[in-house]
């Protein structure tokens, strides 16, 4: 049991929860200006697990042969067998239960939505064998978790929710542009598509930095949009700080520090933002 807990872990990468799920906490606390009740962050936590759960999942089991052709992906569970396709899809079956069961303790909104993000799950890793947009299409999933925790506590949806969902999703396409550079030969190679089999690793850094200008644009139409504190203000600046930094560790021809900027970067921005704006609500 523990060797199959370890194994599907690896496949989720449940360690990059850390990148959404404080930006769906975001949402929630925005949204009533203050706590949620237990009740409702306990279930938006499950719901949020569970769904990004089933994204990684359904992504794996749809891109095997194209990670076994890959010698960075080819170590993966499904690839390398260590991992079965009756067992992951056995995984994703759970999974969509789990989340299912979740929004149905929420705003009766998110249920008649909750079809919206499991296509959409099932659409993105298609999406790369046809066009180098998929990464939008991947930060607009990602941009639902804000939205879905706002309309799970309010069942309304402002246009400061969906200015935040925008933040997150412009934010998460533009450090997936870097993400792609991890592959871009063997992309070419295989006809797949990304903005640098497109554009090269220079567009792929300029996409990257308009993308992520218009993250801390959206984050500061949300403060204006509602009544936060200095603290909130703050989070914003110390985002725009961190996506600075994060720039100046890679440049093109020098991508030795790709993962820091991809990984340990991306996962202290979101989880520094939720602070400041917790801090602000409190």
């Amino acid at each position: 049991m523990m060797r199959f807990a370890r194994l599907y872990y690896r496949l989720v990468k449940f360690e990059h929860t850390i990148f959404a799920l404080p930006f769906a906490y975001v949402g929630a606390f925005l949204a009533v200006g203050g706590v949620p009740s237990a009740h409702d962050l306990f279930w938006i936590t499950v719901a949020m697990v569970a769904a990004r759960s089933l994204a990684m999942a359904l992504n794996r089991l749809i891109d095997a042969r194209i990670d076994a052709a890959n010698p960075r992906t080819a170590s993966r569970e499904l690839p390398s067998g260590a991992l079965s396709r009756v067992a992951v899809i056995a995984f994703c079956l759970g999974s969509l239960t789990v989340y299912l069961v979740a929004v149905w303790q929420l705003d009766p909104l998110v249920r008649w939505l909750s079809p919206v993000p499991v296509i959409a799950f099932v659409v993105y890793p298609y999406l790369k064998r046809y066009t180098w947009l998929c990464h939008f299409w991947l930060g607009a999933v990602d941009g639902l978790a804000p939205v879905g925790a706002w309309a799970a506590i309010t069942g309304h949806l402002p246009w400061q929710a969906w200015a935040l969902g925008g933040a997150v999703g412009t934010w998460v396409a533009g450090f997936d542009l870097f993400y792609a550079l991890f592959d871009v030969d063997v992309d070419r190679e295989q006809g797949l598509h990304s903005w640098a089999t497109r554009f090269g690793v220079d567009g792929a850094f300029a996409g990257a930095r308009i993308l992520h200008l218009i993250t801390v644009v959206l984050l500061a139409a949300v403060g204006i949009g509602l009544d936060v504190g200095i603290l909130y203000w703050l989070g914003v600046l110390i985002v725009a700080a961190l996506l600075f930094y994060e720039h100046t560790l890679v440049r093109p021809g020098d991508l030795r520090r790709l993962d820091a900027a991809f990984f340990t970067m991306n996962g202290v921005i979101s989880v520094a933002f939720f602070a400041f704006v917790l801090a602000d609500v409190l």
